[in-house]
């Protein structure tokens, strides 16, 4: 079959089905015929074709820094959501972590191989902002804010600062906070940034601090530190739930009843924080909408014409407290 015979068949000219194919204006009469022939002959556009004819690769680029993430699985389903509907299939790619592989990645994609990029990013560098602005093909970036290109990202500072003030607020006053790299702006320096701001302005509050990695592991090795310099640690804020996970294990290795004698809190809304006992209380990010904002944003810029150079946005997600029994009092 080819697009001569598909046209035939379907009484319509060529050029239509040419459209038709390439998401282009056709009438709902023209559409659906075209539509029951090529589902009755079972035709497939041939992709190499395609791809030098309208020099669209109908393909988007998602870098990630890990695969085994429950706040990245629900971005991804949301950027899923948008671009299967709209014909795109995606390229997944695991950086494990690893800023000299988001870098690579961002050089492969190019505009001979995807038509856009999805970036969910953990570390903002000169680098990074030189190859996303020289790139050949639009650049949507999640997670983090990079200053002057389009960026979807959450409220970190505030979600922690209110998350802090919220344990403060049942009376502990010598409270630990478990975080990580810095060098990840959202996750790393705004959450402590928030910790720190809500400690500062409860006079008789003291805090810890403890930087370790994403894992379960950092919050165990971060409880056992922290408590053995200061025994007197009444609530654990931790950057992550699954750091919250760790030091779970580790209180009740050692007899610490949560939240009787120690308060827990974390970040993330994880799919086990309300199947864990007692319940984790959390900061819910909207990462799944966030997702689902990135790809329309990204189908937005692949539209915009070359020499387009109108502002592109930076969106500020919303969050939500979720208080459940690992800070409530009996």
């Amino acid at each position: 079959m080819n697009i001569r015979e598909i046209a035939e068949l379907a009484g319509v000219s060529r050029a239509a089905v040419s459209r038709y194919f390439n998401n282009g204006y056709l009438s709902v009469e023209k559409k659906e015929a075209i539509k029951k022939v090529v589902e009755e002959t079972g035709y497939k556009p041939l992709l190499q074709a395609q791809t030098l004819r309208t020099k669209k690769t109908k393909m988007i680029g998602i870098i990630m820094p890990k695969l085994a993430s429950s706040a990245l699985s629900h971005v991804i389903n949301g950027v899923l959501s948008v671009l299967n509907d709209s014909g795109y299939k995606c390229i997944l790619a695991d950086t494990q972590n690893e800023v000299d592989k988001e870098l690579e990645y961002l050089r492969s994609f190019n505009k001979n191989q995807v038509d856009g990029v999805v970036f969910i990013a953990t570390i903002d560098t000169p680098k990074h902002h030189e190859l996303i602005e020289n790139n050949g093909v639009p650049v949507v970036v999640v997670g983090q804010d990079f200053k002057g290109l389009c960026s979807i990202y959450h409220d970190d500072f505030n979600a922690t600062k209110e998350l802090t003030k919220l344990v403060l607020s049942k009376g502990r006053r010598n409270i630990a906070y478990i975080g990580v790299t810095e060098r990840d702006i959202s996750a790393g320096k705004n959450r402590h940034d928030g910790f720190c701001a809500a400690i500062q302005e409860e006079k008789d509050a003291k805090m810890e601090y403890y930087v370790g990695d994403f894992s379960r592991k950092a919050g165990e090795e971060g409880a056992r530190e922290l408590l053995a310099k200061n025994p007197a640690i009444d609530a654990f804020i931790c950057a992550t739930d699954t750091i919250a996970l760790g030091v779970y294990k580790y209180l009740k290795d050692c007899k610490k009843r949560i939240p009787d004698d120690i308060l827990v809190a974390g970040h993330g809304d994880s799919d086990f924080s309300n199947v864990i006992t007692p319940e984790l209380t959390t900061v819910r990010y909207f990462f799944e909408e966030s997702g689902v904002k990135a790809a329309k944003q990204l189908l937005s810029l692949m539209k915009r014409k070359e020499n387009d150079k109108s502002k592109l946005l930076e969106i500020k997600m919303g969050y939500e407290i979720v208080e459940r029994d690992s800070t409530k009092m009996s």
